[in-house]
């Protein structure tokens, strides 16, 4: 038998900025009993796997504030802006972070980055004939670029050197479509 819906019964806001919010729900379960359950909303983001040729790709890296890291290397990403569809945000990342726009954007996966807490929808593509560009990247973002082999990439992936889940998730499935 299939799980039965949760009926939302309160909700109310806790906190809110330009790229997410957090409510908190009282929820009604199948059995009638109550639970308190947060939920925090992102909304959409789309990342690009940009290959530069058959052989290369694109990677970036910036200082990730959570992870108080700023080593590790992965695909442009960023979030969808109100009105833009997802190829137009996939364009003007790959424009932002790479310097790049793609003559072809081929689409890979669409997934959600966290099942239980955050409401957040990724869209995955691979980036094809791509042409230089202006980079104009966003006032929070300081990025260093570099183009890699793209077996170097997959390597980096696998082997925990890229960690967060587009940049691993996009070059897998790169890999997988190239047939690598």
């Amino acid at each position: 038998m299939k799980p039965q819906p949760w009926k939302t019964l309160q909700s109310r806001g806790v906190y809110k900025n330009p790229w997410m919010s957090l409510r908190e729900d009282v929820a009604e379960m199948p059995d009638r009993r109550t639970t308190i359950y947060g939920v925090v909303t992102f909304g959409e983001c789309v990342g690009v796997v940009p290959f530069i040729d058959t052989d290369h790709v694109m990677l970036v890296r910036q200082y990730r504030y959570v992870q108080g890291e700023n080593h590790r290397w992965e695909i442009p990403t960023g979030g969808v802006d109100e009105g833009e569809t997802l190829e137009q945000a996939a364009q003007r990342e790959l424009a932002e972070e790479a310097g790049y726009n793609a003559g072809r954007l081929i689409h890979l996966s669409s997934y959600y980055t966290s099942k239980c807490i955050c409401d957040e929808t990724a869209h995955i593509y691979m980036g094809e004939n791509l042409t230089v560009t202006v980079a104009l990247p966003d006032e929070t973002e300081f990025l260093e670029k570099r183009v890699f082999p793209f077996e170097t990439a997959l390597r980096m992936s696998l082997g925990g050197k890229i960690m967060d889940s587009m940049s691993v998730l996009g070059l897998l499935l790169a890999a997988r479509r190239l047939g690598k």
